[in-house]
């Protein structure tokens, strides 16, 4: 049999692919994490599949239920919020499979800077503004950053930086990038993006750490730095300039 990891998405129930539903459908057994996949979600898999919530489960434990399941013969699904490659501990717990013989596969999802984004209406790369982003987080509570990933080096161009994971700590990271942005840069912080209490927050890095406390908002949130936020007056794209020489391909 298989483990099937599954991106379930930001938040939103309906932001779950066709191929995730198809695969939920099918599992007999599905671990996901409570305070992140919404029940919705969990109504795909078929009557009298096992759910395990992974909220109070370590690592090793969460690893001998999917070797246990697959062992059993029963097709799983590992759901994990937003999309599995990003900040999602899939790397670990794919190694482990591998050394238990157990195969799998990863089924993308909407990862929750999209969900941001949108719920912005922003574009995150514009021309003439910016057309890099970083998806990053910090360290505090955390495994380390590897050296080079500090905050004020990524900064360092004045890309876009997208961070998860982060909100705890916004005022310290004003500190690490107002350095490189400059106080009036654009921020935003979406928290439980695509979600009915989703929560939008617009300022600069002068005042966004105020207005995140004010909001009580302390997880769940996506924090964007970036003159895309304002950007007006930008060029075309060259994609659909009137003045692209047209090969007719």
């Amino acid at each position: 049999m298989t483990v099937h990891f599954i991106g379930a998405g930001p938040g939103a129930a309906d932001l779950i692919t066709l191929r995730a539903q198809r695969l939920l459908a099918s599992s007999q057994v599905c671990l996901y994490a409570g305070s992140l996949v919404p029940a919705e979600v969990l109504e795909h898999c078929p009557p009298g599949a096992r759910l395990i919530d992974t909220a109070e489960l370590n690592l090793d434990e969460i690893i001998a239920e999917l070797v246990a399941a697959d062992r059993a013969g029963h097709q799983v699904a590992r759901l994990c919020s937003g999309d599995p490659s990003l900040f999602s501990a899939v790397a670990e717990q794919l190694r482990r499979l591998d050394q238990a013989g157990v195969s799998y596969e990863i089924t993308p999802g909407v990862p929750a800077f999209a969900a941001a984004a949108a719920a912005l209406g922003r574009e995150l790369t514009v021309p003439g503004v910016g057309q890099s982003v970083i998806l990053t987080r910090t360290a505090e509570r955390a495994t380390a950053m590897p050296p080079g990933e500090e905050l004020g080096s990524l900064g360092a161009g004045g890309a876009t930086l997208v961070l998860h994971l982060a909100v705890q700590r916004i005022e310290a990271i004003v500190a690490e990038l107002v350095g490189n942005y400059g106080p009036d840069c654009p921020v935003a912080v979406v928290a439980y993006a695509s979600r009915p209490d989703q929560q939008i927050l617009r300022g600069s890095l002068a005042d966004i750490g105020e207005q995140v406390r004010q909001a009580g908002i302390r997880r769940t949130a996506v924090i964007v730095v970036g003159r895309v936020l304002a950007a007006e007056g930008f060029p075309d794209s060259h994609l659909y300039s009137a003045a692209r020489e047209r090969t007719g391909h």
